[in-house]
């Protein structure tokens, strides 16, 4: 089973921010964010769900195992145009994709 109030810890950690500016980037009173992680409370869905959009994930990005990518709105775009592609069309993106990074 996860433990959320760790992965809280380390998603805060990763952003470099405090339990304040938690509260403040995700609409939520500063005692809510406390008592997860003071009083190790398990939050609700819809807290959950204002704490993974201040940090940019989803909430099926919060419960997978390892790291997390911030999905960001370019990248949004991007995958809501990958599924419209054909698979030549994928393969094709991937191979410019893979040219571009052995370029640099």
């Amino acid at each position: 089973m996860m433990d959320v109030n760790a992965k809280l810890h380390a998603l805060l950690k990763a952003k470099g921010w405090t339990a304040y500016k938690l509260a403040k980037m995700s609409g939520l009173s500063e005692s809510t964010i406390r008592n997860i992680f003071h009083r190790n409370n398990v939050p609700s869905i819809s807290t959950l769900e204002s704490i993974c959009a201040a940090f940019g994930i989803t909430l099926a990005q919060f419960f997978t195992e390892g790291d997390v990518v911030e999905l960001t709105p370019e990248l949004q775009k991007m995958f809501g145009m990958w599924v419209y592609l054909s698979v030549e069309q994928k393969n094709a993106v991937l191979l410019t994709m893979q040219a571009m990074l052995h370029n640099d």
